[in-house]
Parts: C-alpha cells; sequence; structure tokens
C-alpha cells in the first residue's frame, strides 16, 4: 500500500463526486451526492479542495439540466479524476485477498461513474445499462416480481378489514390501510426518537451479543430526524460522524432528513427506522467508523459511497435490518400481522425502485407508464410512484446504477442469513472481517481472513 493511498482514494471519490455536483462536507443531503461520508481527520484532497471545485458543485455538476461546460473543463484541467481512479484500481491489483478485491470493484464502479458523465457531456459512447447494473450489483439486470409479497399484503389486509378482489382493490384497501395510520409529521421527532430507542434496545438484544467487545460501547443510533420539505428524495441519512469529545473520540453523529410530503404509515415508519438507523445504516457507519479509528479497517472505510457494490451490500443489510432487530429470519416471524404489512410494503417499494431502473432503461418506456406500473404492481403512493419513476428513475446514474442495488442486495444478504449463523455472518457484515461489498461478503466467511481475528466475541 503506497503512502499516496488516502489521497487517491479521496481524488478519485471526491472527483467523480464533484463531477456529479456533490458536496460530501454539506450537512444536508439536499448537498451531498456519491460520497457519503468523510468522517476521518485527514485533510481533504485537490479533488476537493481545488479553487475549480467549488464553482462545478455550486452549478450541480454533469447532473444539472443544463451542465456549466467551462466550470467542468476547468475542473478537469485542473484535477486529473480519470488518473486517480486508474491509480485506485493499481492500488487494488497490488492487494491479494478481499481488500484488494473490494478496490478493484470500487475503481470498476467508478470508471462506469466516469464514462456516465463522459457520456452525459457527448464526449463518450451510450454505456450500456447491464455493464452500469453489473458494476455495482455484480449481477445482470432483471425485472422484479412483486407476486409473492402482494399476495400475502392482500391475505393480511384482509384479515385486518380491508378485503380485496382485484388489483385495483388492493390499491384501495392499500390506501385505506395507510390513511389512519399514517404518520403526523408535526411529530415526527418525537416519534422517531420513540421507535430509535426500541430498535437500540432491540439492537443490543439481537445484534451486538454476536460482535467484538471492543464495538459494545459504540453508540449505534446517535440520530437527529429533520423534516424537510420539497425534497426530490424522501428520505436522506446523512452521516457525519466529525464530532467529537472532549478525549478526541468520535460521537458518530448522523441526522435524518424526512420529506414532509411522504406518505408512511406507522408500521412502515418503523421498518424505515430500523433501515435508515439501527441496526441498518446509522449502526453500520458508527462501527466502520471505530474500525476505521482503531486500526482496523483502510482508509477507503471512511469515504463511504453509493452506486457502488458496497452500497449495494448497505443497502441490503438495512432492509434485513428490521429482522436482525427481532432475531427472525422472515417477516412472517415478526410479532404482529400490522408490521408485517408495514416491511412487505417497503419491501416492494425497494423492488419497485429495481423496477423503474428496468422498465427506464432496459425497456425504454416513458415515465408515465412506468408511474402506473409501480402504483398497480407494487402497491406504492403515488407520491412514491412519481419520485422513482422520475427525479429517481431518469437520473442517469442513480437510475442505472443505484435503483437496482435495493433488491440484489435485500436478497443477497436475506440468502447468507439462511444459510448462516448469527455468530459467523453479522461481524462479516458489519465490517469486523474488513470493508466488504456484495461482491466480497461470502468469502470473508472464515475467521482466518479476519483481521480482527484476536477480538473476543460476546456469547449468547
Amino acid at each position: 500500500m503506497s503512502g499516496r493511498f488516502p489521497t487517491l482514494v479521496g481524488n478519485a471519490i471526491l472527483g467523480i463526486d464533484t463531477l456529479w455536483g456533490g458536496d460530501v462536507m454539506c450537512a444536508s443531503g439536499t448537498g451531498r451526492f456519491i460520497a457519503d461520508s468523510w468522517f476521518s481527520d485527514e485533510p481533504l484532497p485537490p479533488a476537493y479542495t481545488d479553487p475549480t471545485a467549488a464553482p462545478l458543485r455550486a452549478c450541480g455538476g454533469v447532473a444539472a439540466k443544463s451542465a456549466d461546460r467551462a466550470a467542468m473543463e476547468a475542473y478537469l484541467a485542473a484535477v486529473d479524476v480519470r488518473g486517480a481512479i486508474a491509480g485506485l484500481a493499481a492500488e487494488g491489483d497490488a492487494l491479494e485477498g478481499s481488500r484488494g478485491e473490494y478496490l478493484r470493484g470500487l475503481a470498476l464502479c467508478f470508471e462506469v461513474m466516469w464514462d456516465l458523465a463522459m457520456e452525459r457531456l457527448g464526449k463518450g459512447d451510450p454505456v450500456p445499462y447491464e455493464r452500469s447494473v453489473r458494476a455495482s450489483t455484480g449481477q445482470a439486470p432483471a425485472p422484479s416480481h412483486p407476486e409473492a409479497k402482494r399476495e400475502r399484503v392482500a391475505e393480511l389486509l384482509g384479515r385486518a378489514g380491508y378485503p380485496s378482489r382485484s388489483g385495483e382493490e388492493l390499491l384501495d384497501a392499500v390506501d385505506g390501510w395507510r390513511r389512519p395510520r399514517r404518520v403526523p409529521m408535526a411529530s415526527v421527532r418525537a416519534l422517531g426518537a420513540a421507535f430509535v430507542a426500541e430498535f437500540d434496545r432491540l439492537s443490543a438484544e439481537n445484534l451486538a451479543p454476536w460482535l467484538p467487545v471492543e464495538l459494545q460501547a459504540v453508540p449505534r443510533a446517535n440520530i437527529r430526524f429533520l423534516p424537510i420539505r420539497d425534497a426530490w428524495f424522501s428520505g436522506s441519512m446523512n452521516y457525519l460522524g466529525r464530532a467529537r469529545r472532549p478525549d478526541g473520540t468520535p460521537e458518530y453523529e448522523a441526522t435524518y432528513e424526512i420529506n414532509a410530503s411522504l406518505e408512511i404509515s406507522v408500521p412502515e415508519f418503523e421498518q424505515l427506522v430500523s433501515h435508515e438507523v439501527a441496526p441498518g445504516h446509522v449502526t453500520t457507519f458508527a462501527y466502520l467508523q471505530n474500525l476505521f479509528v482503531r486500526g482496523k479497517v483502510g482508509f477507503e472505510a471512511s469515504v463511504l459511497t453509493m452506486n457502488t457494490r458496497a452500497a449495494t451490500l448497505f443497502e441490503g443489510i438495512a432492509n434485513n435490518a428490521i429482522l436482525m432487530a427481532y432475531g427472525v429470519t422472515e417477516v412472517e416471524q415478526l410479532p404482529d400481522e400490522d408490521l408485517q404489512i408495514g416491511v412487505l410494503l417497503a419491501l416492494l417499494q425497494d423492488d419497485a425502485k429495481n423496477q423503474a431502473s428496468w422498465l427506464t432503461w432496459g425497456e425504454g418506456l416513458p415515465q408515465a407508464a412506468v408511474a402506473a406500473a409501480l402504483r398497480r404492481e407494487y402497491l406504492v403512493s403515488a407520491e412514491r410512484a412519481e419520485k422513482l419513476s422520475g427525479a429517481w428513475g431518469r437520473h442517469p446514474l442513480l437510475g442505472r446504477m443505484y435503483l437496482p442495488a435495493y433488491r440484489v442486495g435485500t436478497e443477497r444478504v436475506a440468502e447468507l442469513r439462511r444459510r448462516y449463523t448469527a455468530r459467523e455472518l453479522l461481524p462479516v457484515l458489519y465490517g469486523c472481517a474488513g470493508l466488504a461489498d456484495i461482491t466480497t461478503v461470502e468469502g470473508m466467511l472464515g475467521g482466518h481472513r479476519s483481521p480482527i481475528s484476536t477480538c473476543s466475541v460476546n456469547s449468547a
């Protein structure tokens, strides 16, 4: 590993982030994009600090409706983004084992993001849809199959007093079920705090006992909920991780911005809290920050990213988080049927994300047709159907690389949880064998490959 490794990682990731208009130092999801975190105390690299970077971030980069080509050309002349990506790939080639595989996969994803940016600027050939999906998920694109989940939702809704005999009636039944259970956004902070506390307690019971003792004191859920209006996303978990205690250790802090127009029921909100906070994203990031601070994982673990194979794994962890919190492997094992309905609707929404990508980029359907299919077949709200088919699905990067990640990650983590014990799998999912991604995780399921193998693990 060369001494310039942190600079290579920073320039590759923040270079692509800047090209696409992201600002990793922005506390809000409205300003962030590809780079999800910068929680090290390392100085920011030239890809972020060069004088040409701020104007490019300010105009939205290549994602803007009218890209500022002068700002773009000035940045590319000053910062060798492509060279940094090549350097990152070379570092991966020089390493054996899972870390080398991870770095090579990361570089592969950034090569695709670079080519998508050049396509956007008219300076490169169109990027095949299959290449984009394979880069971020390790699999070929494929449509979602919602039938089994939809049938189970209809069965549970019928038992709850909302029967249906057709697809249209089922959609009405979902809306009818959701209406009296809708989260009041005026009280979202209080409701969020209550569920965060509950899922942190469940994580202490069903996750923490399987992890190294050094992680027991790490806060899993240091987060504030913030309603935000007119956002293009339903919600954004912003892991900050830059606050320090008097002794210099991290506070592991995050925020969650939730769209004030989001139509979500309380059971769906429970799934959201487990996904975004504990034992989902905030817990995952906090553990990785602790491992990084203690020198157990490399610098790449401090600059976590969207549209990559690691992000696919993180979404899989988050979508299985509510099951992990309760210590079960199947939705029907959750403690009450209202919660089961909420979780199934949330999983259908993530199937809809993949389908939005497939219908838009795989089949070339117009937005109106995609929105109608998502509403009809995946039971999402009208608000979700519009955003998934539009701002998300038609985005040149998110639509082709990120939306398919949810389904692939969810199914892969669920399958691993059925085949491996909690003692075997959970430490690997949360970084205790090194930083994993969706393609490397199973190969790391062996204690002989773990750099933290000397840590004791609590018994349960």
